[in-house]
């Protein structure tokens, strides 16, 4: 290098400690300056900043910062989805526990709080069983009884055969439910396989209600294809009867029928029509420990209905669409009334009628604990709002009666599934 070179670089680095010099006045008596050495080809500026940021450093920690907050983000995300479970889990333990059932909205249908228990029977005791069994194997003799009669009117030596060995069915049941009781008495552990004894006594009891029921197909020629009953003896999802017709379009309905149930805690679904859409178009439920309640277009009214003593009641629902006016009437008597109903709203066509279970979907989504138990007949819709007369005569058994102009309770016009029953009933002779 040249002296005269050097001796230019040297003044220019003197230069700017003095000029950096004269400046530290602004700053106060604190602040301390570097002086750097800089080739007279380069901005004074530029190579300050280039000497005075780490840039490698600042990068390298702008990159651990990202990686962080992507590993908490992570991280959250994993928590949220524990706790999603937890809570799911949370809800189904709620509701086979016996949880209340949650109340009813203005103007809607009461919401589920968590996954129901749709794949069988619903959850019960030991002592709830027994109960349900008792009932049943009561029902099966009724039954029994009714073929008895037949048999002896008839002299069917075919009905007397298959009587005896029905009969002897029933009593190796109650056998198995005594055995369960004693179990129960002396806490044996046996209990242990409670629900896949359970399972076979209903299985049983299933395949008795179809052999009798057979037996009762020959009693078919000899009375009115009307003259029968619906019996659901256990709450379960898969016993139902189907309309094998849709509704049509009305502005007006009047529904009548005849129960019989003992059920508690409520008598479940006597009936439920759903349409695309709309699960909740017309809906008759006792659930749990509400009120029974007919649901139109998803909106309720509480009926005042007591029902589940275990005697046959005649129930008739009147409603129009003008102002949603409905009457209710129980063993031909107006027991209340009111309006605001889905007003103005009309029953919509081409839906489903399933009588026994309440739909959450077209067709399905049965719910055990919403399931009918108990028995049904004749039961009767009208495009129209029947007179007080004509309920009365409907209640009475009168030849007066009429039959509904929309669905009319025939033998033919259902299908029937799971093990529910159909077998004779005459109403009148059996109201007490």
């Amino acid at each position: 290098m040249r002296a005269t070179d050097s001796g230019i670089t040297w003044r220019l680095f003197l230069f700017s400690c003095l000029f950096l010099e004269s400046s530290s006045q602004d700053f106060g008596a604190q602040t301390q300056f570097i002086c750097t050495s800089v080739p007279k080809d380069m901005d004074i500026c530029a190579a300050t900043l280039q000497n005075s940021v780490p840039g490698d450093d600042l990068k390298t920690t702008v990159m651990q910062l990202r990686e962080t907050v992507l590993q908490q983000k992570e991280t959250i995300m994993n928590q949220k989805e524990t706790i999603r479970e937890l809570t799911s889990k949370l809800a189904r333990c709620e509701s086979q526990s016996g949880a209340e059932p949650g109340d009813a909205r203005p103007g809607g249908r009461r919401k589920d709080t968590g996954n129901k228990n749709t794949m069988g029977d619903v959850s019960r005791g030991p002592a709830d069983t027994l109960a349900q069994l008792s009932q049943t194997l009561q029902s099966l003799k009724q039954r029994l009884e009714n073929l008895e009669q037949f048999s002896r009117s008839n002299n069917s030596v075919q009905a007397n055969s298959l009587k005896d060995l029905l009969q002897s069915k029933i009593d190796d049941l109650e056998k198995q439910v005594l055995s369960r009781v004693n179990s129960i008495e002396e806490g044996k552990p046996g209990l242990r396989n409670e629900t896949e004894q359970r399972g076979r006594v209903e299985s049983t009891l299933t395949s008795l209600h179809q052999r009798i029921t057979d037996l009762e197909k020959g009693q078919r020629d000899n009375r009115p294809l009307d003259k029968f009953q619906l019996t659901f003896p256990l709450r379960t999802n898969y016993m139902y009867a189907k309309v094998k017709k849709s509704l049509p379009e009305m502005y007006a309905l009047t529904v009548c029928m005849w129960l019989k149930s003992n059920a508690s805690p409520g008598v479940g679904t006597p009936f439920s029509y759903a349409v695309p859409g709309q699960a909740n178009e017309l809906v008759l439920i006792e659930w749990g420990n509400n009120p029974m309640e007919i649901l139109i277009n998803d909106k309720v009214a509480k009926l005042p209905f007591l029902i589940n003593d275990g005697k046959w009641h005649h129930i008739c629902v009147t409603w129009t669409t003008r102002d949603g006016v409905w009457e209710a009437f129980q063993d031909g008597v107006k027991r209340g009334s009111g309006e605001n109903l889905a007003p103005y709203h009309p029953i919509k066509p081409q839906g489903l009628l399933i009588l026994g279970q309440e739909q959450d979907t077209l067709g399905g989504g049965f719910d055990a604990t919403q399931a009918f138990v108990g028995d049904l007949a004749n039961f009767h819709i009208w495009d129209r709002k029947l007179s007080v007369g004509e309920i009365y005569n409907l209640a009475t058994c009168s030849s007066k009666a009429q039959v509904g102009n929309v669905f009319a309770w025939m033998e033919t016009s259902l299908d029937i599934y799971g093990g529910a029953s159909k077998w004779t009933f005459e109403a009148c002779r059996q109201l007490n």
